[in-house]
């Protein structure tokens, strides 16, 4: 078996963390990742590379591979090896990890000639990270709208999606980021989940269509929790964003922004050392490009 085929998935930006209460929120983005997968004649042997960031580990690709590979009972018998492309910044709070997770599980299920329900490749993804140990929850609701696109609301603890939708409208999201990077499993956990009373506010105004109000409420009290200074989310929304706060567990900051004052905004963000990415609102499928 010799097989190969390359995935494309989007990233995300956080409405509502689910780390403190199980719970939780996140919007598709335009930003991407793509991974191409061979299969091997080597059994068992798993290779990767990160060709965009090649300074970091490949853990979480190839324990995805090894993830599908054990779901079809291939693991001792085939190998494979995968190659990672991404506009995400790593370990920044912009869902990089969900992105290669999908794209991974996509591309090696591609690669296999099979198919599989999408909630079952997402599934498999949440499996690697896990085992990879680069999240704290499975972070299903960002792994859902990285693959789905769209809005998504989600119980993580059950893997279950309890609302999607999708924007009528072209909303940018500017992304401001730090050069630092900050990964999700080395978070305080515990001061996370001294603010859940908190969040489950954001949570409920998020089910009542509150979105933006959720997601600049949910970055004020993980910037609070987690010690991050919220002035560029502050000066982000005075400059005329409908929304902005942490994403995900930082050090990024995403801010909601219409075309009109897309300009103003970007400058209030430009202000601050660090680099501001463009990307709009997604709502396109992972998918199988080649």
């Amino acid at each position: 078996m010799n097989g190969e085929a390359e995935a494309i998935a989007h990233g995300a930006a956080t409405i509502v963390n689910a780390i403190a209460t199980g719970r939780g929120a996140s919007i598709g983005v335009d930003l991407w990742t793509k991974a191409r997968v061979r299969v091997t004649d080597e059994p068992g042997i798993v290779r990767g590379e990160i060709l965009s960031d090649p300074s970091e580990k490949p853990n979480l690709i190839k324990r995805t591979v090894r993830c599908v590979l054990k779901h079809f009972d291939l693991e001792e018998k085939i190998g494979a090896e995968v190659e990672t492309q991404s506009s995400i910044p790593i370990a920044r709070g912009l869902k990089s990890s969900s992105a290669a997770g999908n794209a991974v599980a996509l591309a090696t299920v591609a690669a296999l000639g099979r198919n599989l329900h999408d909630m079952i490749v997402v599934n498999l993804g949440i499996e690697g990270a896990i085992d990879a140990k680069v999240t704290i929850t499975g972070a299903f609701d960002d792994a859902c709208a990285s693959y789905f696109g769209g809005i998504v609301v989600a119980d993580n603890l059950k893997r279950r999606i309890v609302k999607r939708l999708e924007l009528a409208e072209d909303q940018i999201v500017l992304f401001y980021v730090p050069r630092k990077k900050t990964y999700t499993i080395s978070s305080n956990v515990t001061r996370m989940k001294e603010v859940a009373s908190l969040v489950k506010i954001a949570y409920r105004e998020t089910l009542k269509g509150n979105h933006w109000n959720a997601l600049t409420l949910n970055g004020l009290i993980y910037s609070s929790a987690l010690g991050y200074d919220p002035s560029v989310a502050v000066d982000a929304l005075s400059a005329g964003a409908l929304a902005a706060g942490l994403s995900g567990t930082g050090p990024a900051v995403a801010a909601i922004v219409s075309n009109e004052k897309r300009d103003l905004v970007k400058s209030a963000m430009q202000e601050y050392e660090g680099e501001v990415l463009e990307a709009r609102v997604n709502h396109e499928k992972a998918r199988v490009v080649s």
